[in-house]
């Protein structure tokens, strides 16, 4: 069934999402300062991509630098791109199909919004569940 659902979103939303998420990307690692920027970007990318069967779990690394990046990128992009996977979450809910689509788009509310200090992980993967 993932499968199913992963190439369903690859052809309605995931395509558009990651080339947006890796035009991001690229933009921000033009600058050194905003590499880390660009780094996470490209990992939302690969999760937007293919959603179904991973999921966002923090870093036990993760220290003051990540939290200083997550604030400054949600003031400068995480805002905007939350609200927009918001409203794509919203509209793709209309129809019963797109439930499971707009469900997805949900998911990558929290890691829009804060992506410094995050793993995408296979749901398979121990950490999911810690």
């Amino acid at each position: 069934m993932r499968t199913i659902l992963n190439i369903i979103w690859l052809l309605l939303a995931g395509l558009w999402l990651a080339i947006g998420y890796v035009l991001a990307g690229i933009v921000c690692c033009v600058l050194i300062i905003t590499i880390p920027f660009g780094i996470a970007s490209f990992r939302i990318a690969a999760y937007a991509l293919w959603p179904f069967g991973k999921t966002v779990v923090r870093r036990g690394d993760a220290g003051v630098m990540s939290a200083i990046g997550n604030v400054i990128w949600f003031v400068v992009a995480g805002l905007w791109l939350a609200i927009g996977h918001l409203f794509t979450g919203i509209a793709l809910c209309i129809t019963i199909i797109g439930i499971p689509l707009g469900i997805a788009n949900f998911k990558l509310i929290p890691v829009s919004l804060l992506p410094l200090g995050r793993e995408i992980v296979s749901t398979g993967d121990p950490r999911a569940f810690a």
